[in-house]
């Protein structure tokens, strides 16, 4: 299949999004696939005809550009249309040569559903859940709003927009967190007075609205599922802290384990548990869940991703590897999931 992988954009994720869109570009060639990687912002500057066909080192391509600018507003300098046009060169038109596109985007506009749409306008067929759901899962706010309705366990807490008085307040320690955000970026948690203010200042840089939750005390697992079904629990433990993007992609600096060391009815649970966020959020074709787990065994749900992370060490393919799913396999059904 003629397949454009889109990754990098200009969200806080951008540098997660080009890793996970090389692994995927790189496994797609390996099934024999004629995958491009496109910077879904910086686009393609040459000619769009039998570019499937010509064998371009495209990874090395896009990653080049980033390295040499590794500041967003450095990569935003070099469209000076960007404003008014979010698509780099020839991006729609690859898309629409393709059978497929296979979305590697993280963060504001690859999760949150507005590119999905776009896609959905010209016909384009994609992987992953569709602009609805995924502007459902992007807002953490409704998402919790969705799982109380469903009987789904989450922390509690209150949404809070800039320049709104609180109404209530929580005990310390307690989670402050931007409510359309990923990897853990603007996420913050606050022992005191002093650390609250200056959390919610900082929220505040990423979103207009935030979430104020409490603070969970205990394990942290996430279950990934595709097609309705749960692959196998996978534990994240960091060394120092919580896990916060520094844990999440600074090699050695959490212990991961899959399959989760559990008692059988606590695997059952979460498993479970996934399965009813996925099907509450109304997503599709693959996705993956946070929980933490206090030490009473309790469980509390607390978002789901819907463009997962996509390297071979990321959570999602570690538990498709738990059940002899090998990356490239991984990425072959996903894309077919997408065009079946």
């Amino acid at each position: 299949m003629k397949v454009v992988v889109l990754a990098g954009g200009i969200s806080t994720e951008r540098d997660v999004s080009l890793s996970s869109g090389g692994m995927i570009y790189r496994a797609l060639k390996k099934k024999g696939h004629q995958a491009i990687l496109l910077d879904v912002y910086l686009g393609y500057a040459g000619e769009p005809e039998g570019v499937f066909e010509r064998e371009e080192d495209w990874d090395t391509q896009v990653r080049a550009v980033s390295e040499n600018n590794p500041d967003l507003e450095a990569v935003k300098a070099l469209r000076p249309d960007g404003e008014k046009h979010f698509f780099g060169p020839n991006v729609l038109e690859l898309c629409g040569r393709a059978d497929a596109v296979f979305m590697a985007l993280h963060g504001a506009n690859g999760e949150n559903g507005k590119i999905q749409a776009c896609l959905d306008l010209f016909g384009i067929p994609y992987t992953g859940s569709d602009f609805v759901s995924s502007a459902i899962a992007m807002d953490k706010g409704i998402s919790k709003d969705l799982f109380r309705a469903w009987g789904i366990p989450t922390p509690g807490g209150f949404r809070l927009k800039r320049g709104e008085t609180e109404q209530e307040r929580l005990p310390y320690p307690c989670i402050v967190k931007a409510c359309c955000g990923g990897s853990s970026v603007g996420v913050y948690i606050a022992e005191n007075d002093a650390e609250y203010e200056l959390a919610k200042e900082k929220a505040f840089q990423y979103d207009s609205e935030i979430l104020v939750e409490n603070y969970i005390e205990g394990r942290e697992f996430s279950v990934g599922v595709m097609n309705g079904r749960a692959l196998p629990v996978i534990e994240m433990a960091p060394k120092t802290g919580f896990y916060d993007y520094k844990n999440k992609y600074q090699a050695g600096s959490t212990v991961e384990t899959c399959p989760a060391d559990l008692p059988p009815e606590s695997t059952r649970r979460l498993q479970e548990t996934a399965e009813r966020v996925f099907q509450a959020l109304r997503l599709k074709s693959y996705a993956r869940m946070d929980f933490r787990m206090n030490e009473k065994g309790e469980i509390f749900c607390l978002e789901a991703n819907t463009l997962p992370g996509m390297t071979a060490t990321s959570l999602l393919p570690q538990e498709a590897l738990a059940e002899g799913m090998s990356f490239e396999d991984l990425c072959e059904k996903i894309l077919r999931q997408a065009v079946g």
